[in-house]
């Protein structure tokens, strides 16, 4: 079975097409991702065209869906997002990384509480224009 989105007729009508990825597509990007990354093939601007190509292959291979250049560029958008935010929640104090599992570790429910807390409380100020 293929999953093909549409967006020739989409486009047409107007509307914006958005591909959702699953784990097991985002696995499949992975795996081209991280091989040509050790292999050098990652330029300044983005990865060098074969490799678009390699994982677009790969993608609809191993999980019968269609995919463009355009959807493995914004995927590694989300994924610069995801790093970005884990990254700062790893540099503060209570929280690590559980490398058997491959998920954060928080040291107690009072860590968690506490770093939601402070980013309610800096929004709301943000927000409210009083910062």
């Amino acid at each position: 079975m293929w999953y093909f989105v549409d967006s020739t007729m989409a486009a047409a009508k107007g509307k914006r097409v958005y591909l959702t990825w699953t784990d097991e597509m985002d696995n499949a990007l992975l795996v081209v991702l991280v091989e040509h990354h050790n292999n050098g093939d990652h330029a300044q601007n983005g990865w060098k065209p074969h490799v678009y190509n390699a994982a677009i292959k790969n993608v609809r291979e191993r999980c019968n869906v269609e995919i463009t250049k355009d959807n493995i560029i914004a995927r590694c958008k989300t994924f610069d997002k995801h790093y970005e935010i884990i990254s700062k929640i790893l540099s503060q104090s209570g929280f690590g990384w559980d490398w058997e599992n491959n998920k954060l570790s928080i040291d107690s429910e009072d860590v968690w509480n506490r770093y939601v807390e402070v980013r309610i409380l800096s929004r709301l100020f943000l927000f409210s224009g009083l910062l």
